[in-house]
């Protein structure tokens, strides 16, 4: 790491405290979001820092290590979409365990890499809470920017969605809802395709 990171490193660590929130951290403990240390600190305040920064990918390694909310969530947003490899994706899922961080990770950088889609239907498929999630924030985003799949993407998407539909996780619920809302979206087709399938669980939301 050189020496410029590492100095920025300290820097940005040192002013998480001046952002110190502990109605915030309170709050988000009582919701259930566990980290090691969390100052508090506001995503919007985040992406100003992040937006200062800009895209760097050694100090984005570095910040992930931190067992620091601020610090984990920083990480997705300066890390540049095109140079990481998908095994650091694997080892970041891997160290994902709240729904805020893979939210956040899923919005920020997530949806940006070359292999996004890749990435977003192993993860849908997964027996974990928290890459479904992932998975479903991806593929919702994608679908949003007009991404189509294929044949075969569809009908497993559609079986991934209706699985996670019928399954007992709440946020993994909403994920899978809000994905084929914006599946739905990509044209008439898609809409007859997505109605149809909630219908064989009983559902209609669209």
């Amino acid at each position: 790491m050189t020496e410029e990171n590492k100095q920025l490193l300290q820097q940005i660590k040192q002013s998480f405290r001046l952002m110190m929130d502990g109605a915030v951290a309170k709050s988000m403990r009582d919701k259930g979001l566990e980290y090691h240390l969390n100052w508090g600190a506001t995503l919007p305040r985040l992406r100003e820092m992040a937006d200062e920064i800009g895209k760097n990918y050694e100090l984005a390694i570095a910040l992930w290590k931190e067992d620091i909310r601020e610090c984990k969530i920083l990480a997705t947003m300066v890390m540049p979409a095109n140079e990481v490899l998908p095994e650091v994706i694997d080892i970041w899922m891997e160290q994902t365990t709240s729904v805020e961080l893979a939210e956040q990770a899923s919005m920020n950088l997530y949806q940006h890499l070359p292999y996004a889609a890749e990435k977003a239907y192993l993860w849908m498929a997964s027996d974990r809470d928290i890459c479904q999630l992932c998975g479903f924030h991806v593929i919702a985003r994608l679908f949003m920017s007009g991404q189509e799949p294929n044949e075969r993407g569809i009908n497993e998407y559609i079986d991934q969605a209706l699985a996670a539909l019928e399954g007992g996780s709440l946020s993994v619920k909403k994920a899978a809802k809000n994905s084929l809302i914006r599946f739905a979206e990509l044209g008439l087709v898609y809409e007859r395709m997505a109605k149809s399938a909630i219908k064989r669980i009983n559902l209609d939301f669209l």
